[in-house]
């Protein structure tokens, strides 16, 4: 009789009265239910800022992206002529370069190997067989009547054939180019002692101290003195005999 007074006041006086009453054991159940829920809740990844984090990689992408625009070869028609004193002149300035199929050329109505090309165009470019208004002060060619009478008026026709592969065309291109940059270099060398190819590259620097403006000038000098004009023609059935 004192044990089980004993044991009823211990149990009320330490335990809450539902775990005497029989409640215990659903108490414990639920606590494992709350348990077993806060585990698997902590578990779970919150992907709620998923498409926040997406929007800001977008942006970051899109404004630190560098955008390269496609650049063309620059290339000048030749003027429209109206009489025939202008036809006369416009051909003898005029440097005809054909390319067929297999990739030969006729330069000049004559069959020429591709590694002479430059070297011809040099010579045409720097002729200056003119006289009075279109004499060339600073030409060292041979001033062959027949040939053109100032590079300002010098004009380079490149047409090729419907069936020429493309990487012919462009080494033609690439030569025709190389002359005047040769030419460029010369007079940019004789009077600012830097070659043009020099200035284009401490313009393109960005890292280079000094006068950027000044070089464009000089620049511009050289371009108008071999101003570079090549026109391209209508592709067509070239036939190089």
């Amino acid at each position: 009789m004192i044990y089980n007074l004993v044991r009823d006041h211990l149990w009320t006086t330490h335990y809450p009265p539902y775990y005497y009453s029989g409640m215990y054991f659903v108490k414990i159940t639920l606590n494992l239910k709350q348990n077993t829920m806060a585990r698997q809740h902590t578990n779970e990844v919150n992907a709620g800022s998923t498409a926040d984090i997406a929007f800001l990689l977008l942006i970051f992408f899109l404004v630190t992206t560098t955008m390269k625009t496609d650049e063309g070869i620059n290339r000048k028609l030749p003027p429209e002529q109206t009489d025939s004193t202008s036809l006369e002149i416009k051909e003898r300035n005029l440097f005809k370069v054909l390319i067929n199929a297999e990739g030969e050329l006729l330069v000049q109505d004559k069959p020429m190997d591709i590694k002479n090309l430059k070297q011809a165009t040099n010579a045409f470019l720097d002729n200056g067989a003119g006289t009075d208004r279109e004499r060339c002060e600073y030409c060292k060619g041979a001033k062959d009547a027949l040939s053109s009478v100032n590079p300002v008026k010098a004009v380079i026709s490149v047409q090729a054939d419907r069936l020429t592969k493309y990487a012919n065309y462009i080494t033609v291109q690439n030569e025709l180019v190389a002359a005047y940059t040769t030419l460029r270099n010369r007079e940019s060398q004789r009077l600012y002692g830097i070659s043009f190819l020099e200035m284009q590259e401490n313009i393109e620097n960005e890292s280079y101290k000094g006068n950027k403006a000044k070089l464009k000038k000089q620049m511009e000098i050289i371009k108008a003195m071999f101003p570079q004009k090549i026109s391209e023609a209508e592709p067509s059935e070239a036939k190089v005999n």
